[in-house]
């Protein structure tokens, strides 16, 4: 259940010393084709790192054969001699692998504002490079964590045989910008046509704070051995990340390192109905969005916001968030204290079309605001479980969008004062 799930893929995940930790903090993930189409959407921090500049270059085109991908350092606002580095690993990267340096991505992730330690972070690569397997996704999951807890993988895989449903799986427990896509390398008509057959789409992500749209402090390495385009891939993934990444909003701060990439090798020979592509592609990236959320820093409550009877699915969207990014609310969750004036307060705060007297908020299945007012006993709402899901209903159309984020606690305090120390 990984990036290696899908024919047509190899990874590795290698210790080169980059983390003072000794975990493993180098991943590679190579398609081997036969195509090498792929898409890609990254941070809408105008503040973005050297990786994430060179590598909107290298998707300009639609193909990319490789994403080298380190942690233990972001080489964020590392000046000129921080977009060398990431050449240079790109370079070594594409120089073992007998490939073009401009179809290598590079990710990298961890403290903003220090040069990375080229002189372990080039060997680095050749071990990643030399430990490479067609079963090596889950050691790239791995190697790819920074204040994260647990690796997070999912994989979908589709029915093939009438073209439609297809189950996701997972271990579950960020808004997008910026992409280009081309014509790649070869064309989907050059492989012989065939009767439906299955397909998978795989994929691995980093997270845990620092999460809020565009995208979420996180990277995401997807890989899929349907026959796609790169047109057809960037279409669908920017559909996908805009109701799974984008709708992940721990603690409302924006990254500089964001990136999501999908890579498409098309070794199955399976030609997908992209209806049922983009949603089995959905169905990844919202198990991955909220496996982000689940390991959030310090959390203990896991929190689904969802605005219903909206007229608008941007109202929705704008509402959830809104209380998503409310302290007093997630820490009234943090306290089990179900304290619905605290949603009220948030949602008054934006130009969402609603009437104060025609909304209603649930949380756990209890309404405990009903009409603007006072509904059910607060006192029924059991906020024991890590689960919460709030309903806010706004009485004003049909549009509905949901919200994940997380509660605010003193682990996160903790664990965010301290982190470059």
């Amino acid at each position: 259940m990984s990036v290696t799930s899908p024919q047509g893929f190899r990874a590795a995940g290698v210790t080169a010393g980059l983390k003072a930790s000794g975990k493993s903090d180098v991943a590679l993930v190579v398609n081997e084709g036969p195509f090498r189409h792929a898409a890609a959407v990254f941070t809408s921090n105008r503040v973005a790192a050297a990786p994430v500049q060179w590598s909107r270059q290298v998707v300009g085109d639609g193909r990319v054969d490789a994403v080298v991908l380190n942690s233990g350092g972001a080489n964020a606002c590392t000046g000129p001699q921080g977009f060398q580095n990431t050449h240079r690993t790109a370079e070594k990267t594409a120089e073992l692998l007998g490939i073009s340096a401009s179809d290598v991505v590079v990710c990298s992730t961890g403290l903003i504002g220090e040069q990375l330690p080229m002189d372990k972070l080039i060997p680095g690569v050749e071990a990643a490079v030399a430990a490479l397997h067609d079963d090596g996704g889950a050691d790239a999951a791995a190697a790819i964590m920074t204040t994260d807890t647990v690796a997070k993988q999912a994989v979908w895989v589709s029915k093939g045989s009438n073209g439609r449903s297809a189950s996701a799986s997972g271990t579950a427990t960020g808004s997008a910008t910026g992409s280009a896509t081309g014509s790649g390398t070869g064309s989907a008509a050059d492989v012989a046509a065939v009767a439906p057959l299955p397909y998978t789409i795989g994929g691995m992500a980093k997270g845990a704070g620092m999460l809020a749209p565009g995208l979420a402090t996180m990277l995401v390495v997807i890989t899929t051995d349907a026959v796609v385009e790169p047109f057809g891939l960037d279409a669908a993934l920017r559909d996908a990340v805009r109701v799974s990444f984008n709708r992940a909003d721990s603690d409302g701060c924006m990254s500089t390192n964001d990136t999501v990439v999908l890579l498409a090798s098309g070794a199955s020979g399976a030609y997908p109905d992209m209806a049922e592509f983009t949603a089995g592609l959905t169905k990844v990236c919202r198990n991955l969005a909220r496996q982000l959320i689940g390991d959030a820093e310090g959390a203990s409550h896991d929190i689904a916001i969802t605005t219903i009877n909206a007229a608008t699915e941007q109202d929705a969207e704008l509402v959830g968030r809104a209380v998503a990014r409310s302290n007093l609310f997630k820490t009234a969750i943090f306290g089990k204290d179900p304290n619905w004036g605290r949603v009220l307060s948030a949602v008054g705060t934006t130009d969402a079309a609603f009437e104060p007297d025609q909304l209603n908020v649930s949380i756990n299945g209890v309404q405990i605001c009903r009409n603007g007012g006072i509904g059910d006993d607060r006192g029924l709402v059991d906020l024991g479980p890590r689960e919460v899901v709030v309903e806010i209903d706004l009485n004003a159309g049909s549009a509905t969008a949901t919200i994940w984020t997380n509660d605010l606690t003193h682990a996160y305090v903790e664990e965010n004062s301290a982190y470059s120390s």
